[in-house]
């Protein structure tokens, strides 16, 4: 029997029985009906949801989700077009400050829900259980605690969980994995979890990334974890992870396992892993030899391994960053690291590295960090003869180490990037970033140099970080005035060399600098006039030389002690003790300041009258009138002032 279509019945009514008409009109209620009151039930939990937040300081919320405009033009609400329901809501990064209400747990048809880096605090309301459509969850950086619920295993639909962040802690809950299937992104690091990694984490065959970064977790990592065979990015860094390297899946690109326990030669095992890019065991008790194929990947080792770097870097190497420093390397630098041309960082300090300053270096067009520091290296940096060039080199430290002759000026003139000046003072860049955006971790560990006077560990590095010091060697003769050409650099350690002649004044032109030590050297002459130019200048010092003739005064140095200046038995004027002769003035001052030492006593006198006038007079007034608002103006506004400064 062939069905007739509804809208020829409702074409031609004369056919249809007249209880038909009030069945197709009920029908037609119901779902209309349905229809509203399933958005009466999304607004009012969006509007719960409103009430929960105390801060908006954008007023996002408050002048937005309002009963008088659609639910689906609301802003970070999205409807589905089939159903017209609230199927995202996206609330991140609006600042706001408050808790998650439970009937956010009626947005039945919500599968995506991300309200990342704002202040919300509290537990997360087990009506969240409800969202079985659930796909995507973002509760990043915000400040939820207590224990990371059980029943986040309901969300059997689950592809990517963020957490990272927060104040959550407690162990891992084992059941939760047993229904996530498809999850594809964990992110559960910075926050205090603590406990073994449970083994059924790894039953999430389509994990991609996973990051435990920043927790307290401990025990040994799970043979288990070689099973997830599509997992690209681990990060397990900073936690209490104790024992060997299992086998790690093949298809890892990031691996991070620093700042843990771990133990043990590194396995062999790694050099199968082919599509491994950055391999970070910075700050763990590995010990035994590199493997040979460390020069397949970037790597970072802070251990006890010893013995040769191996050589095998091929041409057309990728290597981007190469840091095995703190470890009991010895032998020359392997020559074949210049057929890796996007190296940006090389750190090799702290080892026993016995070799000539590698100038072959300077073919590499993005090397931006060198760091040689506490070494064997030995004989000139660079050859009269031949120039080299590093374009691109921010930061280079050869400190302590045997190096020798004098300072070098073709390779001072061609460090281009800390020559030109930094031309741009917008958004502070970095050196380098980690290509997982949603990570905290940082893509450079373990990197420290002598700065402002102490030892300083950076995990990251801003471009306009401008480095040289080559301390602690046996460089001869006089400072180049072509280092004054240096615009953008923020630090210049030259002490403990043997440095004669004269400190060039063109080292004034440095108006960028922070800190500058030139101590323990044979520095003769006086300290010039030109380094008040150093607005910037928050460490000096010029101890243990031969300096003679007074100390400038005026701007920074008047915040230097004695310290900047012990050693110098020639020195005079503050902030020393002894005094300058009367035929060695104090640079920096007038040349009338002696006119005015003998005047000083007329100006006090002065001053005391004209304020006993002006007091008096100003006294009368207030007497008079009774309300002095003008003077209170006056005095608030120099107080002010006076604060600011």
């Amino acid at each position: 029997m062939r069905l007739t279509p509804i809208s020829n019945l409702m074409a031609k009514p004369s056919f249809l029985p007249p209880f038909m008409f009030g069945l197709l009109f009920a029908t037609f209620g119901v779902i209309l009906s349905a229809k509203y009151s399933s958005i009466t039930v999304d607004q009012s939990a969006l509007l719960t949801l409103k009430s929960h937040i105390t801060h908006d300081p954008h007023n996002f919320l408050a002048t937005n989700w309002s009963t008088s405009t659609s639910v689906c033009s609301w802003i970070g609400v999205t409807c589905g077009s089939r159903h017209h329901r609230v199927t995202a809501l996206n609330l991140s990064s609006m600042n706001l400050t408050g808790t998650i209400s439970s009937q956010l747990g009626n947005l039945s048809f919500l599968s995506r829900l991300d309200i990342h880096q704002n202040s919300f605090h509290g537990s997360l309301p087990i009506e969240l259980t409800n969202l079985r459509r659930m796909k995507y969850l973002d509760f990043g950086n915000n400040s939820f605690n207590g224990e990371i619920p059980s029943w986040f295993g309901c969300f059997t639909k689950l592809q990517r969980l963020y957490l990272d962040g927060n104040h959550l802690k407690g162990h891992l809950p084992s059941r939760i994995f047993d229904n996530l299937s498809k999850l594809q992104i964990l992110n559960l690091e910075s926050n205090q979890i603590s406990g073994k990694i449970p083994n059924s984490m790894f039953k999430c065959k389509e994990l991609r990334i996973l990051s435990l970064y920043n927790n307290s977790l401990e025990g040994s990592l799970s043979l288990e974890i070689g099973n997830l065979s599509m997992l690209r990015d681990l990060f397990l860094g900073d936690n209490n992870l104790i024992g060997q390297i299992p086998t790690l899946p093949s298809s890892l690109k990031w691996c991070l396992l620093s700042e843990n326990n771990l133990v043990g030669e590194i396995p062999s095992s790694i050099c199968n892993l082919s599509s491994l890019i950055i391999l970070s065991l910075y700050k763990n008790s590995f010990r035994g030899r590199i493997p040979e194929c460390i020069g397949d990947w970037s790597s970072f080792l802070n251990n006890y391994v010893h013995g040769k770097i191996p050589k095998g870097f091929a041409q057309g190497c990728t290597l981007q960053n190469f840091q095995v420093n703190n470890n009991q390397l010895e032998g020359s630098l392997p020559r074949s690291l210049a057929n890796c041309k996007d190296l940006k960082f090389i750190d090799v300090e702290n080892n026993y590295l016995n070799d000539t300053f590698p100038d072959w270096l300077g073919n590499l067009d993005h090397l931006q960090v060198l760091i040689l520091r506490s070494n064997r290296f030995y004989g000139q940096v660079v050859n009269s003869n031949v120039i080299v060039s590093f374009p691109r080199l921010h930061v280079i430290d050869l400190s302590h180490n045997n190096l020798s002759g004098y300072l070098p000026i073709k390779f001072f003139e061609n460090l281009h990037a800390i020559r030109k000046g930094n031309e741009k003072k917008g958004k502070p860049e970095y050196m380098m970033n980690s290509p997982v955006n949603w990570t905290r971790y940082s893509y450079v560990r373990g990197l420290s140099f002598m700065a402002k006077g102490s030892e300083m560990e950076f995990e990251s590095l801003l471009t306009s970080w401008m480095v040289i010091d080559f301390s602690n060697n046996k460089f001869l003769g006089e400072i180049p005035k072509t280092l004054g050409e240096l615009h953008s650099l923020i630090v210049l350690n030259l002490s403990h060399n043997s440095l004669t002649g004269p400190i060039p004044s063109s080292l004034g032109d440095l108006l960028e600098l922070e800190s500058l030590d030139l101590s323990s050297n044979k520095l003769q002459g006086r300290i010039p006039t030109e380094l008040t130019n150093l607005g910037f200048l928050a460490v000096l010092n010029l101890s243990q030389n031969n300096l003679t003739g007074p100390i400038p005064q005026g701007k920074q140095f008047n915040t230097f002690n004695n310290d900047s200046y012990i050693g110098n038995f020639g020195l005079c004027g503050l902030p020393l003790s002894n005094r300058c002769d009367n035929d060695e003035k104090t640079p920096g001052k007038f040349d009338g300041d002696d006119d005015e030492e003998l005047d000083w006593r007329y100006s006090i006198l002065m001053g005391y009258g004209c304020g006993l006038v002006l007091g008096v007079s100003l006294g009368y007034i207030v007497l008079i009138t009774g309300k002095p608002w003008w003077l209170v103006k006056i005095i608030e506004r120099v107080q002010q002032r006076f604060t600011k400064r």
